[in-house]
């Protein structure tokens, strides 16, 4: 964990390292300390002023042009007050092109390159690579919590409509989106959704978050979602104190659970869906589902009658269509 500096000797620092060209042979603490440096300098200049950044993850499939990267920033910029949000968002690219394609298009990217692994083309559900490429999202969101942000995650399949922060648990330490919500916030049987989480840096969060990488080794096979679900069961989040809570689908949904009044849904999710064509098929209808409600006269929007059309090609037939054995339906059904 990086200590604090001040901006002087932060800065100073940096220069030094970025300066210093590194050979095979540097020590990789130093390599690291560079690599923690570059994104505490891409996360200070995204965060709130309580130090809250919103993370999502991108790679070459989903960057390119006229993919879900562009349907993602798009949400922000039609949605209720949430434009302001991506001066505080901060794309984590995990190649190469999914970099550049950031940096032509947002402000606060950073790349988290893995040696050895291509992240580039579409990661499907289940395969090692995706295995590979979510495991190594909660390994990065630790080393955030370490150095002492709080953030919020989201995958880029999800459309952001309203600021989410005030349906936010001022008592959790960690949150949750959920696929399926039974009432209760407090009630682990709720089923969560790995892809949008709200966690404040603690150390609960900081040993929750460790437990949960580590017990990819006592689930082998199983993705961090998956996972999720079994641990919030573990009497470890008992003993460490951790203050779970779900977040209710009604502010918080997605293709398995639809928010129903667009006068209170903050976020929708493309979840429950297989394959890149279908959730962009999805997701644009969702878009212009939005647009027709916000172009509604108020006294209509209170009426309530404004539904979403999806999902269409995100669906449980659709699942079925591509093959997947039933056994794996359940499991597909939260990608």
């Amino acid at each position: 964990m990086l200590p604090l500096l001040s901006d002087f000797s932060l800065a100073l620092l940096m220069v030094i390292l970025c300066s210093t060209t590194f050979s095979p042979l540097m020590p990789l603490s130093l390599i690291y300390l560079r690599e923690e440096l570059r994104l505490e300098r891409v996360l200070k200049a995204a965060a709130m002023e309580d130090r809250t950044v919103i993370l999502t993850t991108l790679n070459e499939a989903w960057a390119a042009p006229d993919s879900i990267f562009d349907l993602f920033l798009e949400s922000f910029r039609i949605g209720d007050h949430t434009h302001m949000l991506l001066n505080h968002l901060v794309v984590i690219a995990l190649d190469q092109k999914a970099y550049t394609r950031c940096l032509a298009m947002h402000t606060h990217c950073f790349a988290l390159l893995t040696e050895g692994v291509n992240f580039s083309g579409e990661a499907y559900f289940m395969t090692p690579d995706y295995l590979k490429m979510m495991w190594r999202r909660i390994n990065f969101l630790q080393s955030v919590l370490e150095m002492g942000y709080h953030f919020i995650f989201t995958d880029a399949d999800i459309m952001w409509f309203r600021n989410p922060l005030p349906h936010f648990y001022s008592d959790a330490d960690f949150q949750t989106a959920c696929d399926h919500f039974i009432g209760n916030s407090y009630d682990v049987q709720n089923k969560a959704n790995g892809g949008f989480n709200y966690a404040k840096s603690n150390n609960r969060t900081i040993e929750f978050y460790r437990f949960w990488y580590s017990s990819r080794e006592t689930y082998p096979g199983y993705h961090d979602q998956d996972v999720l679900n079994i641990i919030k069961y573990d009497p470890f989040i008992i003993e460490i104190g951790l203050q779970m809570r779900f977040l209710n689908t009604a502010y918080f949904g997605g293709l398995c659970e639809p928010s129903k009044d667009l006068n209170e849904v903050c976020t929708m999710h493309a979840n429950c869906c297989y394959g890149l064509d279908s959730k962009l098929h999805d997701l644009k209808i969702m878009l212009e589902d939005w647009r027709r409600f916000l172009s509604l006269p108020e006294d209509l929007k209170q009426l309530r009658l404004s539904s979403w059309r999806v999902p269409q090609n995100c669906s449980l037939t659709s699942l079925r269509h591509h093959g997947l054995p039933p056994k794996n339906i359940e499991q597909e059904e939260s990608d």
